[in-house]
């Protein structure tokens, strides 16, 4: 296909690399097939332990210099970035479309959202600043400042190939870190293609060789990465399950880990909302990316007095959803990830049943021409109570689960009652009833959204949750901080030293 050569990627790619140098390896090779038509897209030989050391070793050299470049020097880099992001924005949003399963229009969103955290770490490399504070002693100055911190390494997930690497990479980068990525084995050729977008921007700037690495494989690179002293933070995306194998291991050497895990996300929806509000954000929260976003509506707390009317309106939005290949613009769903990911569908569907979950729309696996894949699946709705032990899991798949509630008190309870806290929403024209979702006694969740659905973040804001969400914050607002290591000064400019709390030491 087109769009493959036209980011260099090949038949066979080395998944090792320092920049402009890719390291082959004896690692275990990766084949890429698409969820789309299950075709051959494309194979990657993983990293070993021996190519694993190359890359630490180069990153480590690479900081020493990098660290010293001024920021908004390296700003400009990551503008240049951006620059050949746009140039690339079509093949690469295809490719993230064709390799991992989403809709095309998702696809280049996710291609726009790194163009759009470029921008921001542009301006934000003139804006790394610290606090100047009053000293209780005459004559010192204290104040705070903000230097890198050293290594990131950054574990992605595979349903946003792209962007949350993004995200850490661009921040980490105007703040002097270098960074070490550990793609999806699942979507390995979309972290090669940016590899070599990002190669040819750092050539062209004389970047130190070991600021952008890579290094494609399985659980074991996470492992070694979590493990690695040498490695200051770990930013890690994906199921609770693995933040907290990272967490611990990073606890372990008292390093620091920036965790954004699982959602298990809801909309409560008022008797006082808009309901044609409402049945766009549960339709595109619950079916987007065909479920398998971190922030996919999972379930709908739907008030008793319009539970009835909602419910019909849902069965019929949910008749007109047309699954199919993801980059026909026509076509709202596309794939699962894989097979691994229908099965898992398959059987919350099947666990969803015997807790006496009723469906109102029927899954199922998709068949027929064009879906020879295997990996499409029927979007489904199921009225369900929250205590279901199903309910309380997240299934990265499109599932969306009913409940009915009577006051907004009992709803924001059942909102609550998850051990996630990604993101959460409430459609409601009532200002009190949305005040009250806001205030301290209501969502707990690290997002709450008022008349929009639970997915769809802007680069602006920090992104992440609470609870078994991992408590991390990437992208917008002071996120820039956790990529940095704080620093207080005490000046004395004076020829004495008085002590700090009055304290006296004559000699």
């Amino acid at each position: 296909m087109n769009f493959i050569k036209s980011l260099g990627l090949k038949a066979q790619n080395e998944g090792v690399s320092t920049g402009a140098v890719w390291i082959k390896s004896k690692g275990e090779k990766l084949i890429s097939n698409s969820p789309v038509d299950g075709k051959f897209i494309g194979s990657i030989h993983s990293a070993d332990k021996q190519s694993y050391q190359k890359v630490v070793q180069k990153a480590t050299a690479a900081f020493a210099e990098w660290r010293n470049w001024p920021a908004p020097r390296r700003g400009e880099i990551v503008r240049q970035i951006g620059e050949e992001l746009r140039k690339n924005k079509m093949p690469l949003g295809q490719l993230v479309s064709y390799e991992m399963g989403k809709s095309l229009q998702e696809g280049l969103g996710e291609v726009q959202e790194m163009i759009d955290i470029c921008d921001f770490a542009v301006g934000l490399s003139r804006q790394l600043h610290g606090l100047t504070m009053h000293s209780e002693r005459p004559g010192h100055r204290m104040y705070e400042q903000y230097h890198p911190l050293g290594i990131v390494g950054i574990i992605s997930a595979f349903n946003f190939p792209v962007a949350v690497w993004s995200w850490n990479s661009m921040l980490a980068w105007v703040c002097g870190d270098v960074c070490i990525w550990k793609p999806s084995e699942k979507t390995s050729l979309c972290a090669v293609a940016c590899q070599k977008i990002v190669q040819n921007v750092f050539k062209k700037n004389n970047v130190p060789e070991g600021v952008n690495n890579l290094l494609c494989g399985g659980r074991e690179v996470g492992e070694w990465l979590s493990a690695d002293s040498r490695i200051a933070l770990v930013s890690a995306t994906g199921s609770t399950r693995m933040g907290k194998a990272v967490g611990t291991a990073v606890a372990q050497r008292l390093g620091r880990s920036l965790l954004e895990l699982g959602g298990n996300n809801a909309i409560i929806i008022s008797d006082k909302a808009d309901l044609s509000i409402a049945i766009t954000a549960a339709v595109f929260g619950a079916v987007g990316t065909a479920g398998q976003r971190c922030t996919t509506t999972r379930r709908l707390i739907i008030h008793e007095k319009i539970y009835n009317k909602f419910k019909g309106a849902l069965v019929k939005a949910y008749g007109q959803i047309k699954i199919g290949n993801p980059l026909d613009q026509k076509n709202h769903v596309g794939p699962l990830i894989d097979k691994d990911a229908v099965s898992l569908y398959l059987s919350a569907i099947e666990k969803c049943k015997q807790e006496g979950g009723k469906f109102i729309v029927e899954g199922g696996v998709v068949k027929g021409k064009n879906f020879e894949s295997g990996c499409y699946v029927k979007p489904c709705v199921a009225e369900v109570k929250n205590s279901f032990e199903i309910v309380q899991h997240e299934t990265f798949a499109p599932i969306l689960y009913i409940i009915k509630y009577k006051t907004m008190q009992e709803a924001i309870a059942l909102q609550n009652g998850v051990p996630q806290g990604l993101s959460s929403s409430v459609i409601t024209n009532s200002l009190r009833e949305s005040e009250m979702f806001l205030s301290v006694n209501g969502s707990d969740c690290g997002i709450a959204n008022v008349n929009i659905g639970t997915s769809g973040a802007e680069i602006g804001g920090a992104f992440g949750g609470e609870k078994e969400t991992g408590g991390g914050r990437e992208s917008g607002s002071d996120a820039w901080k956790v990529y940095m290591r704080r620093q207080t000064n005490t000046i004395n400019y004076t020829d004495k030293l008085p002590l700090a709390q009055g304290i006296r030491f004559d000699l």
